[in-house]
């Protein structure tokens, strides 16, 4: 995860978010909010640790690409390569694929986000990602209900993590300005807080005071509607937390209209940025390209663990296989991959 993208690729200079680093303060947020709330920390940073194992390179965007050529064969799910990894495509046991980790981390992973399931069977967000329901299959991870808390806390840790160094990033890159901060109250009441604290305080500093600050907010909101709901709740079991009900570590309707706010903000001035658009349309080019070199020639994929078996098998089989191999790669690795086997890659700097 160190050279995959979270939103400025590789290319752009190395005090930008990766992967990475992007979990390791999912996980420091987490831990801190099972802390407060009594819950797993082990739990709850585990869940974090592994949300984004299934990320493609260039993000978000390679995601997009890869899903729409896999369409044919159920698409690509983060979520849902994430599972596969950590049940069958790491191979580090004599005895077992995977990582033989407990139920509850394997839930929290596929479930943090909510339910996938109505009571009825229906996907809760579009069709259940085919992965997700085989391995289910084997060992129910009760798509229906709602995750543990340690899960939970590790989800909404997510957007305080993001919703906070994307700023960070986008101030650093030039695409945000301290002005346009301005355009969100929550934020303006910050920076106000901290320039009447600091007068004449250097950018740098004045822009993590906020950061800090943003994260502080957030947490102890999320502490606050989770210790009302628990109180409301009263649950006397894990069970009782995933029959709930609804979401109990989550923003407050204020802070959440603060978080609608940041994510408008962050989508329309830096996610969009022209800039950002033409990056993103050249490394969707490489997930492209080479998916298609791997599919006609699978001899290409020189690493592949199972290169020898994929020759042989039927398209959708080596198609779900190809996938694997680009969803693992990092950003340089495509980059590298591109060039090598194509005159022209697109130039993402």
């Amino acid at each position: 995860m160190k050279h995959k993208t979270q939103v400025f690729i590789a290319a752009d200079g190395d005090h930008y978010r990766t992967r990475l680093t992007h979990t390791i303060e999912v996980a420091q947020i987490a831990r801190a909010l099972a802390r407060a709330l009594k819950l797993d920390e082990d739990l709850a940073e585990g869940v974090a640790l592994v949300h984004d194992f299934g990320h493609t390179p260039f993000g978000h965007t390679g995601e997009d690409a890869l899903h729409e050529v896999l369409k044919p064969y159920g698409g690509f799910d983060h979520n849902a390569q994430s599972l596969r990894i950590v049940t069958k495509l790491e191979r580090r046991y004599a005895e077992f694929d995977g990582l033989n980790l407990t139920w509850e981390s394997l839930e929290g992973l596929v479930k943090h986000n909510g339910p996938l399931m109505t009571p009825t069977g229906e996907g809760t967000r579009g069709p259940v990602p085919q992965p997700i329901l085989d391995y289910c299959a084997l060992h129910d991870l009760e798509l229906a209900s709602f995750a543990s808390l340690e899960a939970q806390v590790a989800a909404i840790a997510d957007d305080i993590a993001y919703n906070t160094h994307d700023i960070d990033d986008g101030l650093r890159a030039g695409y945000l300005t301290f002005e346009m901060l301005e355009e969100v109250p929550f934020l303006a009441q910050l920076m106000r807080e901290v320039r009447d604290r600091y007068p004449g305080l250097e950018s740098s500093r004045f822009t993590h005071e906020i950061m800090r600050r943003q994260i502080t907010a957030m947490v102890e909101d999320v502490i606050g509607v989770a210790q009302l709901r628990l109180r409301e709740i009263r649950p006397q079991s894990a069970a009782d937390v995933r029959q709930a009900g609804r979401v109990i570590a989550t923003f407050s309707e204020e802070m959440s209209e603060t978080d609608r706010q940041i994510k408008h903000l962050l989508m329309t001035r830096i996610y969009r940025h022209p800039e950002v658009m033409r990056v993103r349309q050249g490394a969707a080019s490489i997930v492209t390209d080479l998916y298609r070199a791997f599919m006609a020639d699978p001899l290409l994929m020189k690493e592949h663990h199972w290169i020898d078996q994929i020759v042989g098998m039927a398209e959708p089989a080596r198609a779900r296989h190809v996938g694997d191999y680009l969803a693992g790669m990092t950003d340089t690795f495509a980059i590298s991959a591109h060039r090598r086997l194509f005159d022209h890659t697109p130039d993402l700097r």
